[in-house]
């Protein structure tokens, strides 16, 4: 006689309705925060050729892509700017420029949407004119840790000014957690609060975005200061430090590739943990679905789920409006 088995997991997937209700991982769009490029110029929507789908925008603009965003339920925003290479210059002094492009459409979005959550970006990479995310010893090439802190501390200290919700500080330089946390807090502004990039790869995943920006290196590369992507224990002692710092969440970037050390912060902090499903993983699933060979959707759903199962709360993603409308229609 075969041998009957007394357990059958089958039973919690027979119909939809008890698979729904055992369903142990959720997606809302909630969980989404938006990256969107920002660029000069007026009535500009230019697609990044290596991101299908994906738009810069001008100041003019970007207003309706965010209303169209919060229409879905999509309430949390990451802007980063495309600054004109003649604006740039090794201490990266666009970046506190209040008439600036990034900080005055900073402050124009949230007097049109008080209520979204605007998280900026601290790194001098976008404003530097060496392209590297700190100051760089112009004789050696070395990326200055001590000197770049002054900088990142004005530049997160600007960006509170202009609205700012959430910093997020993703130059990974020592240091600039407890920095920034002390020039806000001198400066009247404990309460906005910092997103660390605490664990951040020196990753082939982010070209589409350097594409986006123009804010590739222009000598070097950043592996002294971004972490090499074979290391899981140096997440953690950074991890640590961030606590320590003051860092009010964390964020594991890139996402798909690091689903494990997303899981292994998440088993080791209490703060919410977000995670960077950076250009080069939209661009994979973008590129293979307009070839025929995946289903785009399903797959960017299954490439979501896997990032929140994995211990993400919030998910930086430029599937954001894409995730929220497949969302709506099957809600």
């Amino acid at each position: 006689m075969p041998i009957i088995p007394t357990n059958r997991p089958r039973r919690n997937r027979k119909s939809q309705v008890i698979r729904d209700m055992v369903q142990e991982t959720r997606l809302t769009a909630h969980d989404f925060i938006y990256p969107v490029f920002i660029i000069e110029g007026q009535n500009q929507r230019l697609e990044v050729k290596s991101m299908p789908g994906v738009y810069r925008y001008s100041a003019d603009r970007i207003i309706d892509e965010i209303g169209a965003a919060v229409e879905l339920g999509v309430h949390s925003f990451a802007p980063f700017p495309g600054i004109n290479d003649a604006l740039k210059d090794p201490l990266a002094r666009e970046s506190t420029n209040m008439d600036g492009l990034y900080l005055k459409t900073i402050a124009d979005i949230k007097r049109q949407f008080p209520d979204v959550v605007l998280m900026t970006d601290v790194a001098m990479d976008p404003y530097s004119s060496d392209g590297h995310d700190g100051v760089v010893n112009q004789e050696t090439g070395e990326i200055l840790n001590d000197a770049s802190l002054e900088v990142l501390g004005q530049m997160a200290l600007a960006q509170a000014r202009a609205g700012a919700d959430i910093i997020g500080p993703s130059d990974m330089m020592d240091g600039r957690v407890a920095w920034i946390r002390d020039v806000l807090d001198r400066n009247a502004f404990s309460h906005v609060s910092i997103m660390s990039y605490t664990a951040k790869y020196a990753s082939a995943f982010y070209g589409p975005f350097r594409d986006a920006l123009d804010s590739a290196p222009k000598k070097g590369d950043k592996k002294s200061y971004q972490m090499n992507p074979a290391n899981r224990l140096e997440a953690l002692r950074e991890l640590q430090l961030d606590e320590a710092e003051g860092a009010d969440m964390v964020m594991i970037k890139p996402a798909l590739s690091y689903l494990d050390i997303i899981r292994e912060v998440k088993n080791h902090t209490n703060l919410p943990v977000t995670a960077y499903n950076v250009s080069g993983e939209y661009a994979m699933v973008k590129a293979a679905a307009q070839n025929g060979w995946i289903d785009g959707e399903k797959t960017m759903m299954e490439v979501l789920m896997s990032i929140k199962r994995a211990g993400a709360d919030a998910i930086l993603t430029y599937f954001a409006k894409d995730a929220a409308e497949v969302l709506r229609r099957l809600n």
